[in-house]
């Protein structure tokens, strides 16, 4: 996985010191610790539909592509999906018939394991049962585990290169990051796979005491385990008793009951992962493709295929990106719409001819009316933000065929992000370089706060500014009486 990389790095730049290099997953584990305290795990939730299937649908892609060289006896190979679909052409020379036979006998229980029995013995490990008994006794040629180590380890002393400090925080920041990361998409994914809702803040605190610890006993960082918790889960394993049951079980492993598990066969893993693969894959969002937009088919795509053939982060990174982009569009499309120019005459919106200003307030209509066609109100209605702010400059400017008082009314405007507010800034600003007079209205409207907070409505003077439209459109009509 990602952290394996990133540890690699660490362990090669601190090849002479490995206490230094297991201090920075000690200190890696307590920034988790910190995000959790800080609530930052929330963001998370954040993570569109179409990325999670994507991420989902890869990993079930990944699980059944290394599987296959092990389902037909050859050994694992480097290189992940990539590697191992490179080693394809190998199999029908290179493959074992024993292998074979136990990889079909595993995957055939898989399918078709009695629902009556499944409470009592999963089928996962009655297909490891069944397999390793056969493996044993019928087919002996099939590739086994073989020896696992064994023994627990010492504590590391803390140490830490003061002469080289920030490249040491670096390297833990690095890594309480991506296991951060990692760890809160594993939770996602178990999240749709039970109907259940994690606590994104418990996780990375509870991640960032198991790395600490494991840095103090010279252990490797550890994330959420997307493969194994999913395998967990079909495997009815719903629980935190699961996880604890995992861990006495290694634990058990590596204090003497190796040898056990030695005599299980890699293709009887193959035949349960397989089925667990498939499984894994998002069939529900993938048999409404012809009925999705293109957008979300697009960012669920990308990520499936960077998933497979780059990485978890790097695909859940540009299928975030993607999504933004697509959000961003159909909010531009939106905000622009309640960008809305009346006049005495018709209303336009968004800088197109629209409704009629009948759907004003009465005393409102009555008041642009009497303009008799010299006077524009133009309203911004609910929130804007980044996607529109651009555009916004553009249609909410006064054209150069617009009446010669404008009323800006900013009465019914919600929240604003600072692109929204510093675009008002721009109009505000070309308004100065206009001979027409703008009169502002609903300058004093909580949503308004950031634009009071960065003095753009500065820009107007105070004897222009007006609590509400009505208020400004009465004072446009004194100045147009008077000229």
């Amino acid at each position: 996985g990602p952290m394996t990389v990133v540890m690699a790095g660490i362990i090669g730049q601190y090849a002479d010191s490995p206490a230094e290099a297991f201090t920075i997953v000690i200190f890696g584990g307590a920034l988790q610790i910190l995000f959790g305290f800080a609530r930052l795990g929330r963001y998370v939730e954040f993570t569109p539909v179409s990325v999670v299937s994507g991420f989902m649908s890869g990993i079930g892609v990944i699980i059944m592509l290394i599987q296959t060289l092990p389902f037909f006896g050859l050994a694992a190979v480097s290189g992940g999906p990539v590697g191992a679909i490179a080693a394809w052409p190998r199999i029908p020379s290179e493959f074992n018939s024993h292998a074979l036979a136990i990889a079909a006998i595993s995957l055939a229980i898989m399918l078709f394991w009695p629902a009556r029995l499944r409470a009592y013995m999963p089928p996962p490990l009655a297909a490891l049962i069944v397999a390793t008994v056969l493996a044993l006794t019928v087919f002996t040629r099939a590739p086994v585990l073989g020896d696992i180590p064994t023994g627990l380890p010492s504590l590391i002393v803390p140490d830490i290169p003061w002469s080289s400090l920030a490249g040491f925080v670096q390297a833990a920041f690095i890594l309480g990051i991506l296991g951060s990361i990692d760890s809160l998409l594993t939770s996602l994914v178990a999240d749709s796979m039970t109907g259940t809702r994690h606590n994104s803040n418990k996780e990375l605190i509870g991640q960032g005491v198991g790395n600490m610890i494991a840095g103090m006993i010279g252990g490797l960082p550890g994330a959420g385990a997307t493969m194994r918790t999913v395998v967990n889960i079909k495997a009815g394993g719903t629980t935190p008793l699961s996880g604890a049951v995992h861990a006495f079980v290694l634990l058990a492993l590596v204090a003497g009951l190796a040898p056990l598990a030695s005599h299980v066969p890699h293709a009887a893993l193959a035949g349960i992962l397989l089925k667990v693969g498939w499984d894994i894959v998002d069939w529900g969002f993938l048999k409404r493709l012809k009925r999705m937009p293109r957008p979300a088919v697009a960012v669920m795509a990308v990520t499936l295929l960077l998933t497979v053939f780059v990485d978890l982060i790097t695909a859940v990174g540009v299928g975030i990106i993607m999504a933004s982009f697509v959000t961003a569009d159909w909010r531009q499309t939106e905000e622009l719409g309640r960008i809305l120019r009346f006049y005495s005459g018709g209303m336009a919106a968004a800088g197109e001819v629209g409704a009629d200003p009948d759907s004003l307030p009465e005393q409102e209509r009555t008041l642009l009316q009497q303009s008799q066609g010299r006077l524009l109100l133009t309203r911004l209605i609910g929130g804007f933000s980044y996607a529109s702010a651009r555009e916004l400059v553009a249609r909410a400017t006064p054209l150069d065929d617009d009446p010669e008082i404008i009323v800006f009314d900013l009465s019914q405007i919600g929240r604003l992000d600072v692109s929204a507010a510093m675009a008002i800034d721009e109009l505000l600003e070309k308004r100065e370089q206009d001979d027409r007079i703008l009169l502002l209205a609903g300058a004093d409207v909580p949503a308004a706060k950031l634009l009071r907070d960065l003095k753009i409505l500065d820009r107007v003077p105070a004897a222009r500014r007006f609590p509400d439209a009505v208020a400004a459109l009465s004072a446009a009509g004194k100045m147009l009486r008077a000229t």
